[in-house]
């Protein structure tokens, strides 16, 4: 009797497999939500990734007043600024990457976007042994009503490989 493994890799097994890549590359949007993190989002940009696009968010504090567009509210690493609504309409996935003890506060305005439009989103807060449970607990609380998956990474490499692992 064959083992499952040879079975599965027998002539007649062959033609279910399919031997295409997938259709369609992920497109996510990485954004930086304060200064801190702009630097490591700007470090993560210089690597070779699957279409993901990268930018900040930072430098915008409060969302447009009624009747204003988002217009303006995102700019990309080279300082051209970007249309939130048009950004989150073109992903698949946005993740938001804050530092512990910063305002995470533009996490509500792209979260409330993402979750109009359906679109997942990841937050990943950078905070080491050094930060108190109080300062996190500030800056998880301005991300957790808008992230379906939340990490706290003690490390900047854990948010690159992170975003491999997200298919970025």
């Amino acid at each position: 009797m064959q083992s499952e493994s040879a079975r599965m890799s027998s002539a007649a097994e062959a033609r279910y497999r399919i031997d295409a890549p997938n259709s369609k590359p992920r497109a996510v949007k990485v954004i930086a939500l304060d200064r801190p993190s702009e630097r490591v989002v700007t470090d993560l940009a210089r690597r070779q990734w699957n279409g993901a696009n990268f930018f900040t968010a930072s430098a915008f504090g409060a969302a447009p007043r009624q009747g204003e567009s988002f217009a303006g509210w995102l700019s990309d690493l080279a300082g051209r600024t970007k249309d939130l609504i048009d950004e989150v309409n073109s992903a698949d996935l946005v993740v938001m990457i804050a530092q512990a003890g910063e305002n995470a506060q533009a996490a509500s305005i792209i979260g409330e976007a993402c979750s109009v439009k359906r679109v997942m989103t990841t937050s990943l807060v950078l905070g080491g042994a050094n930060v108190s449970d109080e300062t996190l607990s500030k800056t998880l609380s301005h991300l957790r009503p808008w992230s379906l998956m939340l990490v706290i990474a003690s490390a900047e490499d854990y948010i690159a490989d992170m975003l491999t692992a997200l298919r970025a």
